[in-house]
């Protein structure tokens, strides 16, 4: 029988700077280490992609805090979509997922760059048959789920796997906790700043630095992507995104939904020039009047986010 993993390997205990976090975790879907350990091996295993190239981690590494270092990461042959990798961390708490948040749970979400042309283009039926001709996997899948290998427990493992990437032990979070010593007087300027003149905390909210709405935060007059619009077709949705998190930021550059900037520097600094023209953008998109020490300030705030004990976490990577 499938042992149930208790709060405490989610990270819950971690949670004193978030109190407010809980983990999504569908009842249709309980942790046991057994599926943990499978959706390890899947995310990292070439094995679900039409031509045993590309794996979950060839675009989320966990060198760059399970995001990756491309504005757009390639896809097999070499293809390219229009988005930029997110970071997976704490994914745990998300609500939705996909920068429009279409996909209500993990195990959608992870079926979506599976079978996607320009990602991982796995043929179902095929996949399947090449995980039934392992008998390592007819095994794995035998334990975790007392069952043989079909795509609905692929995708199961894997949502499995990726709500253990939780940190929440960065210089911030140890701040909080009251080590006082844990922020640089630049970061701490920065800190101020982030939840008042610069406004990021409106949001960059909560434990997750997330509100999980989308917003249109002024990138472009025209982009191809039109981001919500996609799935509601109203015209005032045209351009908005959901907020990503800020965890672990410093590590997830480029940034923004097509990875369009480069540093976070960059980033602040279009946020404190109001954006570009944009007939939808959010009331909050305008200049923020920040002097080049204070955007300094800022971004040194953001490196604070930085869990380096999650980064190098040996139960995350493939070889601990």
């Amino acid at each position: 029988m499938n042992r149930i993993v208790p709060l405490v390997l989610l990270g819950v205990v971690c949670l004193s700077a978030a109190p407010a976090l809980l983990p999504q975790i569908p009842t249709t879907n309980p942790q046991t280490p057994e599926k943990i350990a499978l959706g390890k091996k899947l995310f990292y295993d070439p094995i679900l992609s039409q031509n045993g190239t590309v794996s979950c981690a060839s675009c989320h590494n966990p060198d760059h805090a399970f995001a990756d270092n491309q504005p757009i990461s390639p896809g097999v042959e070499g293809r390219k979509g229009a988005r930029n990798a997110p970071t997976l961390t704490n994914v745990a708490f998300r609500k939705s997922f996909f920068f429009e948040g279409g996909a209500k749970s993990l195990e959608l979400q992870a079926m979506g760059p599976l079978t996607e042309h320009n990602e991982m283009a796995s043929d179902v039926a095929e996949t399947v048959k090449k995980l039934k001709a392992s008998a390592q996997y007819v095994a794995l899948f035998k334990a975790a789920f007392q069952d043989e290998p079909s795509m609905q427990h692929v995708v199961e493992a894997i949502a499995s796997f990726e709500r253990t990437l939780v940190g929440f032990d960065s210089p911030y979070d140890r701040f909080q906790r009251g080590d006082l010593t844990a922020l640089s007087e630049s970061q701490q300027r920065g800190m101020e700043l982030f939840f008042d003149k610069a406004d990021c905390f409106h949001c960059h909210s909560g434990g997750n630095f997330t509100d999980e709405l989308p917003h249109n935060t002024a990138l472009s007059f025209f982009d191809e992507d039109q981001g919500l619009f996609r799935l509601t077709s109203r015209d005032e949705d045209i351009g908005k995104f959901k907020t990503p998190t800020l965890r672990n930021i410093a590590l997830t550059a480029p940034y923004m939904h097509d990875g369009s900037m480069a540093t976070l520097r960059e980033t602040v600094q279009h946020y404190n020039d109001g954006g570009e023209s944009n007939l939808n953008a959010d009331p909050l998109m305008r200049p923020l009047g920040l002097t080049d020490q204070e955007i300094d300030d800022v971004v040194a705030f953001l490196e604070s986010l930085t869990d380096e004990t999650f980064v190098k976490n040996p139960a995350f990577r493939e070889k601990p």
